[in-house]
Order: structure tokens, then C-alpha cells, then sequence
């Protein structure tokens, strides 16, 4: 065969990598794990985690809150989920599900590129080269994977501990190629290195539903995240999920957005199984939206939104957060929910606790933040 037949069967089957070779051995227990969830272009904090008690949401959301308002998730304090969360309320019961409302990562415009870089760098002037979770692994010898074709800002910064995987959509080769192409490669380390590297990546997850392994939507992402997490050396993962730009027809694309969020998430926590009880879940978003719909059953980019702490440990069945009123004097620019606290105020003390990192580590991870000073965890 011509080695650019090789090269080509190599392309058709092997998933997308970057990383140095894996153990496949499981996890123990009690080794602290994390997922970090990043919901790209701005979640609706208001359609998501609602507050009833609010007299103002019917006056400035006429058409958007009644398609919600009967069929919302009770929480504490007046809030409410909406209704195709029906997994992260449960949860929520179970006290493993911490909302936390009204917060922003500083970023105070309204670009989404700008947004989820301060997002993904947690620094006063964003790094496209240094991620806060890049540094946090960093501080503390971890092992991460960025389920991603390419490597996130948030895992920038630390190659030597950080991995990328994606499904190839392409059809699997057949034993005798992978065979074939370790002889080829004889005299190429380089090459031999990454095939070996793909191979054991690809033997890690279940290939009983090759199709379905193959299949790059977040369900499956996230399926497949849990098995991942589940080797002894890998301690932290990143996600991503699109389509969060609700500028018109918001509510039926809200509806299956939060579905697929909510069945991804209970897909993650299925796989992960008695490792559930050690790992954090944590799901933000670059900036929030408008108070007011907008003429196209939408809202437009906002500042604050809402963040989600979730975990098997994690000290939940509470909203946590500031509500700042959704008056129009209590508007930021009198158009947005105005943001009470520093997203990474949480996400730093959840880190913190989790991983167990002193003052000093934590202050080189997030640089510009305030750790909070609650128990993110049941003891």
C-alpha cells in the first residue's frame, strides 16, 4: 500500500489527540476529579434559573416568562428551574446542585470572543496562552483533557500536563491497518508515538456503540468525558456547549438547549458512577443577557448570569448569590441583570476546597479573585 493510503487510513480512524500517553488503569477512590463546563454564547440566566417572586419578570419578559411559568422547578427563596432541567433538580433534592445567581467574570461588554476569554483566563487582561484551570493544574501536578478538537484558553498554558480528545466522524479502521501502520512507522518515532498515543486514548472508552462513540454531540461527549475521568491519571476534564445566542425564538431554543445541557450532565454522573461522589462539576458561561425581550421573542448580550456548582459531596439544595432586583433603577445601564459577585469568587473557593490548595496556590490560580468563604462542601 502507498504510504499516503496509510496516512489516510490513519486519518479514518483514529480520534483527534494531543497528548502524551495515558495509563489506563482505573481510579482509586477519594481522588478529587473536575469538570469544567463552559456554555458558549451567553445563557439566559433569567429563562433558567427564574426568580417568581420578581413582580417585574411578566412587565419585562410579556411573552418570554409565560411559556415557563406554570411548569417551573421549585427551589428555595422563590427560585425556580426551568422545566427541562428536570436531572439538575433532582439533584438539586439530593443536595449535589448549587445555582448561583447574579454573578459575571468582570468582563462588563458584550462580545463574545472578549467574554469567553476573560471566561477561560481569569486574569484582569485575558492570556490566550494561560488558563486559570491550566495554572490550577500547574500548582497542583494534575493530569487534565479538554474533550475538544483543539486546546481551549482554559487549558493553555501547562502542555505537558494537558490533553485534548474529540470522536473522529470518519469510519474506524480495521485491526490489520493499525498493524500495518506500526511497521511503516518503524522508522519514524515521532509518528509510531502518536499512533500508540491514539490507540491507547481510543481503548479507554467503550466501543461496544462504536456509532455512538463516533457521534460528537454533548450527550455523548459527555458519556464518554466519564469514562475518561475514570482513569487514575486524569484528574480534571473540560467541555463545551454552543448555542446559547437567543436573540429570537427564545423559549423553544431554551427548551431544547437545557435538555441537552441537563441529559448530558446526568450522562456524565451515570458514567462516572462511585467516582461521582469525588468529582466537581462547575457550568458558567461568558456574560448573561438582556432583562427586557427583545421584538423577536429573544434577548440581546447581557452582563450577569447564573453559574452551576454540582457534585456528589458538594453542600447543596440552596441558591447561592446576591439578587440585585430587577427594577429599572436596579438594572446595570438599565438594561441588565447586574452582577452581585466574581464568578471566579466561586469557582476559586470550590477549587480550593476540592483540591485542597493553600493561600498561595490559590492566589497564582485566580489572580484577581476573592475566594468565597462558605462550605462549597458537606464534610
Amino acid at each position: 500500500m502507498l504510504r499516503r493510503d496509510f496516512l489516510k487510513a490513519l486519518a479514518a480512524s483514529l480520534v483527534i489527540y494531543q497528548s502524551p500517553l495515558l495509563a489506563t488503569t482505573k481510579a482509586t477512590h477519594h481522588q478529587p476529579k473536575v469538570v469544567w463546563i463552559v456554555l458558549r454564547g451567553a445563557l439566559d440566566s433569567l429563562h433558567t434559573v427564574i426568580p417568581t417572586f420578581e413582580p417585574n419578570l411578566i412587565n419585562l419578559r410579556p411573552t418570554l416568562y409565560p411559556t415557563i411559568q406554570n411548569e417551573l422547578l421549585p427551589l428555595s427563596k422563590g427560585y425556580a428551574l426551568h422545566p427541562s432541567l428536570i436531572n439538575l433538580h433532582q439533584w438539586y433534592q439530593q443536595k449535589q446542585l448549587l445555582p448561583v445567581i447574579a454573578v459575571y467574570s468582570g468582563y462588563k461588554k458584550r462580545s463574545h470572543f472578549d467574554g469567553q476569554d476573560y471566561l477561560e483566563s481569569a486574569l484582569k487582561i485575558p492570556d490566550l496562552d494561560n488558563g486559570w484551570l491550566s495554572r490550577s493544574i500547574k500548582v497542583k501536578n494534575k493530569h487534565a483533557i479538554a474533550i475538544s478538537q483543539s486546546t481551549p484558553i482554559s487549558l493553555r498554558g501547562a502542555k505537558q500536563l494537558s490533553n485534548t480528545w474529540y470522536p473522529s466522524r470518519l469510519p474506524n479502521a480495521e485491526h490489520d491497518t493499525f498493524s500495518a501502520l506500526q511497521t511503516l512507522y518503524q522508522g519514524s518515532p515521532q509518528l509510531l508515538a502518536r499512533l500508540q498515543e491514539g490507540l491507547t486514548m481510543d481503548s479507554m472508552l467503550d466501543t461496544k456503540n462504536k456509532k455512538a462513540k463516533q457521534n460528537g454531540n454533548f450527550i455523548n461527549l459527555s458519556r464518554s468525558c466519564g469514562q475518561l475521568l475514570k482513569q487514575k491519571n486524569t484528574d480534571c476534564a473540560m467541555l463545551t456547549l454552543g448555542g446559547w445566542d437567543t436573540h429570537k425564538n427564545q423559549a423553544g431554543l431554551l427548551k431544547r438547549q437545557l435538555s441537552v445541557l441537563d441529559n448530558g450532565l446526568q450522562a456524565l454522573k451515570t458514567e462516572l458512577a462511585t467516582q461521582w461522589d469525588d468529582t466537581l462539576v462547575i457550568v458558567a458561561t461568558e456574560f448573561g443577557r438582556t432583562a427586557r425581550e427583545n421584538g423577536t421573542r429573544g434577548t440581546d448580550h447581557g452582563t450577569a448570569s447564573a453559574l452551576f456548582l454540582a457534585g456528589g459531596k458538594i453542600n447543596g439544595g440552596e441558591v447561592l448569590g446576591d439578587w440585585p432586583g430587577l427594577n429599572e433603577t436596579q438594572l446595570y445601564q438599565q438594561r441588565d441583570l447586574k452582577p452581585t459577585s466574581n464568578s471566579f469568587d466561586w469557582i476559586a473557593a470550590s477549587i480550593q476546597q476540592h483540591w485542597h490548595l493553600n493561600n498561595q496556590q490559590i492566589q497564582q490560580t485566580f489572580p484577581t479573585s476573592s475566594p468565597y468563604q462558605g462550605k462549597i462542601f458537606r464534610s
